[in-house]
């Protein structure tokens, strides 16, 4: 049996920027998954320790709690404390107060999502420019090897507005797991 052939530097180089770009991807799908509405297999997956290498040690979790936190942040009875959307944050007049969901943010970000062939999923409940579906996006350019316009996309619309959405969630979210993801999505969009 023969030994496999030796690598040259320059191929191992590819190997581990492809295995750092497949783990930037990996990231940027696990986050979008945390900020939809919490799920059995998300509780699970926490649980089980799967997400603790991403946010540290996390608590025991339990669905009922998460949603209900959830509802609280991010879509509440009264309007929400931390709304998930870019144009909010993007399109308001004053630093006191939220924008209109639906604005000029929320068509610039639909602009890129067509110009690469994604279309908002009509089973999608949360709006194009929620902060998953961004985090999706990414993941989704990642997935296809466009490295470059994953890094102009999070530059023009990510790092201007997700600070604020996780500044927010710190200061008002009663739970571990989603003050652990704020931090942890504010430092891998700024990455």
């Amino acid at each position: 049996m023969s030994e496999p052939a030796a690598r040259t530097p320059s191929e191992e180089n590819d190997a581990t920027d492809d295995a750092f770009e497949s783990a930037r991807t990996a990231t940027y799908a696990v986050l979008a998954a945390c900020w939809r509405e919490p799920t059995e297999r998300l509780v699970e997956v926490a649980n089980d320790g799967e997400l603790s290498a991403l946010f540290g040690p996390l608590e025991s979790l339990e669905l009922h709690g998460l949603r209900s936190e959830y509802a609280r942040l991010f879509i509440g009875p009264a309007g929400p404390p931390c709304p998930p959307y870019e144009s909010v944050y993007r399109d308001r007049e004053d630093d006191d107060e939220f924008g209109e969901v639906l604005g000029p943010a929320t068509t610039a970000v639909e602009r890129w999502y067509r110009a690469f062939g994604v279309e908002h999923r009509p089973e999608q409940r949360d709006l194009p420019d929620h902060v998953a579906t961004e985090l999706e996006f990414c993941a989704y350019l990642g997935e296809h090897g466009l490295d470059d316009r994953l890094d102009q996309f999070r530059d023009e619309h990510l790092t201007r507005w997700v600070g604020d959405l996780c500044d927010r969630v710190e200061a008002e979210t009663r739970s571990p797991f989603y003050a652990a993801l704020a931090r942890t999505t504010r430092e891998v969009v700024a990455d």
